[in-house]
């Protein structure tokens, strides 16, 4: 049975049925998880014509492209009377690659098993593709159908190739299709709504991210053959640079966003030395940020967003066990605040290891953008849509430490939020492009109903 949309302002809108949308969602989820889309190759355009399936058979306008073959790009559109700019809803449809002898179930099954559903993209990003497919099948049905109007256009974009470059994805559409994506808000993936002790306790709504980098740390010396050990050798030369790393710390520095989010989180935070560091490390004091600091850095998802970020992914060096090589590389994935240099952070760690024969190179530059207000009508919007849900949830801005396609669009004027929005502990969101990745079927009807909230409130 539905019900009026309380202050709905709009004739014959009806709120949705929600366990029967919880149900249709869960079923699409299940779908997009039995698909195959690692990246690379991809090969999403299966599961865009699935969408695009879905999309017309509810009577919306949907358009399918193919960047390039076996890739898929899917824009619909809901119109609205044109009074205010649109709203975009975007999801990715790519995921990251398995190792299936590590999981508990198949990948690519769709398992449902103790309340979670199981799949490689569960949480990255099908789970919200899914939940942005139902609020517009919703949207349609209980506002559209039912002789409502929407002040904006509320466009659903699902896209390929989030997880690489995003040339066949996002980049592609901005480059070949602007106007199809031409929105005032974005609403995409990049939050979090964490579960702590139990209980739902914030939502974070992202609104600036870090920016990728990759630097290459090189390390020379003589080389020879193994039998007669060398001091300069540049393998070991490298060990000792990487250690020298792994001791090192870029310094703390807060920006507008970090600061809110610590000051609104540390009013809620159930742990009191930790609530304490937050208060410190928002208040702008240099003392008291630096004690606040050192208690936050016991936990990395809070350290992360203080300073740049510096992490060893790969080293490589040699060709035989009984060839000392000349050469020896190591891979940084290397994340800069927002606004702040590469190039700096690239001169430090040079003055860390401090070692003429090891060089430090930019190898691939991202690219910054400026920050989405936290104060606009879809943060907003999202904020009333979660605290009608749970009035205790603090809901706060954020800085992601992880890329997503929101930057791309910010970069263009688009003011773009990323929330995920399903309530998780850390130990689910930590499985994210891990092994069984998985989202607690009950958390599926909280996520429609925050995404749905927000995009009719924003667009009524």
């Amino acid at each position: 049975m539905t019900s009026t949309v309380p202050n709905a302002g709009m004739a014959g809108a009806h709120e949705p049925d929600w366990p029967a949308a919880h149900i249709e969602t869960l079923a699409h989820l299940q779908a997009m998880l039995r698909m195959n889309t690692v990246n690379p190759p991809g090969n999403e355009l299966l599961l865009a014509q699935h969408l695009e399936t879905a999309l017309k058979a509810a009577g919306i306008e949907t358009q399918l492209y193919e960047p390039t073959p076996g890739r898929g790009a899917v824009v619909a559109r809901l119109r609205g009377d044109g009074s205010r700019q649109p709203v975009l809803l975007m999801a990715h449809m790519d995921t990251v690659g398995v190792e299936t002898e590590h999981w508990s179930v198949d990948p690519f099954g769709g398992v449902i098993r103790d309340g979670y559903v199981y799949g490689r993209g569960a949480i990255d990003d099908k789970g919200m593709l899914a939940v942005n497919l139902e609020t517009m099948l919703l949207l349609k049905r209980h506002v559209i159908d039912a002789g409502g109007t929407l002040s904006r256009d509320v466009i659903f974009v699902a896209n390929s190739d989030e997880e690489a470059s995003g040339e066949w994805g996002m980049g592609w559409l901005l480059r070949h299709q602007p106007d199809l994506v031409r929105a005032e808000f974005a609403l995409n993936e990049g939050g979090r709504i964490r579960v702590v002790n139990g209980r739902p306790l914030y939502v974070a709504l992202q609104n600036t991210e870090k920016v990728p980098h990759v630097v290459t740390v090189t390390a020379h010396g003589p080389g020879g053959h193994a039998s007669i050990p060398l001091a300069g050798n540049a393998v070991l030369r490298l060990g000792r640079a990487l250690a020298r790393i792994s001791a090192y710390r870029e310094p703390v520095q807060m920006n507008p966003t970090t600061r809110e989010f610590f000051a609104e989180l540390g009013r809620v935070w159930p742990h009191r030395e930790e609530r304490l560091a937050m208060g410190d490390v928002a208040s702008g004091d240099t003392r008291r940020v630096q004690r606040g600091a050192r208690v936050l850095e016991r936990i990395p998802v809070f350290d992360a967003v203080l300073r740049n970020g510096v992490s060893a992914t790969i080293v490589d060096g040699g060709m035989r066990s009984n060839v000392i090589p000349t050469e020896a590389t190591a891979t940084l994935n290397v994340r800069t605040l927002p606004g702040h240099s590469i190039d700096g952070v690239v001169r430090r760690l040079e003055r860390c290891i401090a070692d003429p024969l090891v060089s430090v190179a930019v190898t691939e530059r991202g690219e910054d953008a400026p920050a989405s207000d936290f104060g606009s009508a879809l943060f907003v919007a999202l904020r009333q849509s979660a605290q009608a849900l749970d009035p205790a949830l603090a809901v706060v801005p954020y800085m992601s430490t992880g890329a997503t396609d929101s930057a791309r669009l910010r970069a263009v004027g688009i003011q773009a939020i990323g929330v995920l929005p399903f309530p998780m502990n850390q130990d689910d969101e930590d499985r994210m492009h891990g092994n069984d990745e998985r989202v607690p079927v009950a958390s599926l009807e909280f996520g429609l109903r925050l995404v749905y909230g927000a995009i009719w409130r924003v667009a009524r």
